[in-house]
């Protein structure tokens, strides 16, 4: 029972009309996370319309050349960093493809970003700087200058940024700032060329910001949204800004158990130095040790823009002294730490640097705070599934027995379960389940499910009665959390709550029972509940069924389920799977096709329990290159 992907909705319309009277504009449209991956997706998404549109001939995108399409996935990367940082709600991404109307000269490309936190403000140019301040980073100067008009449009519960760009035809020449704010450029020039830095800089920053600014950023970006440890988020950050446009950096993590002060990394209370990174591999821990000594003061009113801090002292400057800028990392509204970069020889960074590396500590921010995040809900997880998988199996007199589970969301908590218990005197029982979806719907039947199964197997039910109770006791818990879903849905506007909502609590399973027989042997009896069959190998190398197939639990009011008896002796080996293991896919084809699991079983004909459940796995596991796209459970149990 695999998890349903996020979906992403697109809509495709393309003109047809001939002539030159503009038909219905090529639109497409999706909603990306508010989280680091969104820029990434963003950028990829435009890519893709533009060479879409160019391939199917669409009306106005003969005008679309490289230039065109660098400029639009700029626009966007900007504004959905910016929608991410400052807004933090998912975001609409719209892409348009306008023809040319009366009166105007060249077909448009227009790119519209929305957040769903319109009381924020989109940020521009700083205020009140003073002169010689670094700039506050590109925020809309980059759109202003790239496109023809720009404009922010409030709507209910939205706020939506959008630039216009033209396609083909001649381009007015405007003048205006450049990132350093001061030379103009021309209209005409490329995202690459506006953010050219003076010639007056450092020869070779000037050449490698000049160069490949961009594309540092986009791909820092895609690098950093990779990662789910901030260790490793630190880490990268050393390597990817030294040597290029520092000599060395250090980073400070705030302790996110307390709510750290803003200037947390000058008291050292709440802030640890995570990662120091020199250019000079011997001055690293000299650095540290400085750093450590005197960490850097930021004032209480700092944002995330640089910051003068003093040049580290002690045995590491054996180098000429130079400058050091922190930035505070910011995301959320909240302090996650603090940047330092620092150069030596040289009184002062060049703005083009200072503004790069503000943006690039806005990306390490997201980066932290999402590493952060997934590691608060890993941890939830796995204190979760721990609590719903028994901590121990049980030992069964004349039977060894071998578990195998992988949940596919190793952060997660998965939807199979197993359980091996004592029930009562010479009664043993065990379980094997597979609940509708994944997550938190599946850990709430799993808390039910579990607790309900032992309770009457210890009142000494029958195997079928526990399944006809359990299936009872599910429909009940449905229909009152139905019940309480619509009361709560009536007050708030009279809705009904979905047919196929949370409440919905569909579960497969195998319960059987185990008695140790006076002569040897071990009676077994099993019923199968909409799960994949049991199937039993002979000492002899044969397999076959040990259950009918019937309904699933929770589905059917007053279901009746029905059992199957039969002994185990020694060698027999009786092994129980969930549908991760059966529906396992290498393309069209499932590893149960044609009775492939029957035929795996086969062939672990005179292996032990432990052997059989490994050899099981990994035979799963080499059917298809894939990762698992559902949970795995195997449970197998051999007679002694």
């Amino acid at each position: 029972m695999g998890s349903i992907p996020m979906q992403r909705e697109t809509t495709f319309r393309v003109s047809t009309q001939p002539g030159h009277e503009p038909g219905p504009p090529a639109v497409v449209c999706t909603s990306l996370p508010g989280n680091p991956s969104a820029p990434a997706a963003a950028r990829k998404f435009v890519r893709a319309a533009l060479a879409d549109w160019t391939e199917l001939s669409v009306p106005a995108a003969a005008g679309i050349t490289e230039r065109v399409t660098d400029d639009a996935v700029l626009l966007v990367s900007e504004l959905v960093t910016n929608a991410v940082v400052h807004a933090g709600t998912t975001v609409e991404l719209l892409c348009r493809l306008d023809e040319a109307g009366l009166g105007e000269e060249t077909d448009s490309l227009v790119i519209e970003v929305s957040d769903h936190h319109p009381a924020r403000t989109v940020r521009s140019d700083p205020k009140h700087q003073l002169p010689g301040t670094p700039e506050y980073g590109r925020g809309l100067q980059l759109v202003a200058a790239l496109s023809d008009s720009w404009g922010i449009t409030y709507r209910t519960g939205t706020k939506a940024v959008w630039a216009r760009l033209p396609v083909g035809g001649a381009q007015a020449i405007q003048e205006i700032e450049s990132y350093a704010t001061e030379q103009a450029i021309q209209r005409g020039l490329r995202g690459t060329e506006i953010l050219a830095p003076l010639p007056k800089r450092i020869a070779h920053e000037t050449e490698w910001v000049n160069r490949g600014a961009l594309t540092f950023l986009a791909e820092a970006s895609d690098l950093l949204a990779g990662q789910f440890d901030e260790e490793l988020v630190a880490a990268l950050v050393g390597q990817l800004l030294v040597p290029r446009l520092a000599d060395w950096c250090a980073v400070w993590l705030d302790d996110e158990s307390e709510a750290a002060p803003r200037d947390s990394a000058s008291s050292g209370t709440s802030a640890r130095l995570a990662r120091v990174w020199h250019a000079s591999e011997q001055r690293m821990e000299e650095l540290r040790r400085s750093l450590e000594k005197d960490p850097p003061r930021l004032p209480e009113s700092a944002g995330t823009g640089a910051v003068p801090v003093p040049w580290p002292g002690g045995t590491v400057t054996d180098e000429e002294p130079g400058t050091a800028l922190a930035y505070r990392l910011m995301a959320g509204g909240g302090s996650l730490g603090t940047l330092v970069i620092g150069r030596a020889g040289e009184m002062r960074f060049a703005d083009e640097v200072t503004g790069l590396v503000e943006d690039f500590s806005r990306r390490v921010a997201l980066a932290i705070s999402a590493a952060r995040r997934y590691q608060r809900q890993a941890t939830i997880s796995q204190v979760l599934q721990r609590g719903l998988l028994p901590s121990s199996v049980a030992d069964i007199p004349g039977m060894h027995s071998a578990v195998v589970y992988e949940p596919r969301d190793k952060g997660g908590p998965g939807g199979d379960f197993y359980d091996v218990f004592q029930a009562g005197k010479n009664r043993w029982c065990f379980a094997l389940g597979d609940v509708q979806g994944k997550g938190v719907e599946a850990a709430v039947v799993i808390g039910l499910a579990r607790p309900w199964l032992r309770l009457l197997a210890r009142e000494g039910y029958k195997v079928a009665e526990v399944l006809d109770r359990l299936n009872q006791l599910l429909l009940d818990d449905a229909t009152e959390a139905a019940d309480a879903a619509a009361a709560v849905l009536a007050v708030a506007g009279g809705q009904s709550p979905p047919a196929d909502g949370p409440t919905s609590r569909f579960l497969s399973m195998l319960y059987g029972e185990l008695v140790p027989m006076d002569g040897g042997g071990v009676r077994c009896t099993v019923a199968s509940a909409g799960h994949p069959l049991p199937l039993l190998l002979s000492p002899d190398g044969t397999v076959q069924s040990a259950a009918t197939p019937q309904l699933l639990l929770g589905v059917v009011d007053d279901a009746k389920y029905t059992s199957e008896t039969f002994e185990l002796w020694a060698g027999d080996t009786l092994l129980c799977v969930t549908d991760g293991v059966t529906e396992r896919r290498a393309g069209r084809e499932m590893f149960d096709d044609g009775d492939g699991l029957t035929t795996a079983l086969a062939g672990c004909t005179g292996l032990d329990a432990v052997l059989v459940a490994e050899r099981i796995k990994r035979m799963v596991h080499e059917f298809s290159e894939r990762p698992l796209d559902d949970d795995m459970a195997v449970l197998v149990l051999q007679a002694q």
